[in-house]
């Protein structure tokens, strides 16, 4: 559910468990038009964990490459720009410029025959307190300004 409280987010299919490696990361995105919302998975075992793609210190992807969100070794997940690292089972940042902050945990499931599910807005623009107070998602055509 938003932040207002008014109408729940939709759930969507991302893709396989079986499609995803151990460890592994894989972006996504859901929605139409200009402001789809883009998340990520990241897979250690057969648990799952998923998070919006906005970094807590700049509110900028996490990747810069498709799906370049975990360190070599898939212990922990990176900012590409800036190099903050984060715990993937908690999200929270271990090292960097924001440690003790965390990326914004989606809710997600599993069903039977192995598809990931993720709760996410249908857009960036209802994405609410994910993408923090200091981002303006207004564009100019929106405010009547060029």
């Amino acid at each position: 559910m938003n932040s207002a409280g008014s109408e729940p987010w939709p759930e969507w299919p991302i893709c396989r468990l079986a499609e995803l490696t151990d460890p592994d990361a894989r972006g996504f995105y859901v929605g139409e038009g200009d402001w789809p919302f883009r998340g990520f998975i990241v897979r250690k075992g057969q648990s799952i964990f998923t998070y919006a793609n906005i970094c807590p210190h700049r509110r900028h992807p996490l990747d810069f490459l498709p799906n370049a969100f975990l360190v070599e070794d898939g212990s922990l997940i990176r900012c590409s720009s800036h190099g903050a690292l984060f715990d993937p089972e908690t999200g929270m940042c271990v090292l960097g410029p924001c440690q003790g902050e965390s990326l914004m945990k989606l809710a997600s499931r599993l069903d039977s025959a192995g598809t990931i599910f993720v709760t996410a807005p249908a857009s960036l623009r209802d994405a609410g307190p994910i993408i923090g107070s200091g981002f303006n998602m207004q564009s100019e055509a929106d405010s009547g300004t060029n």
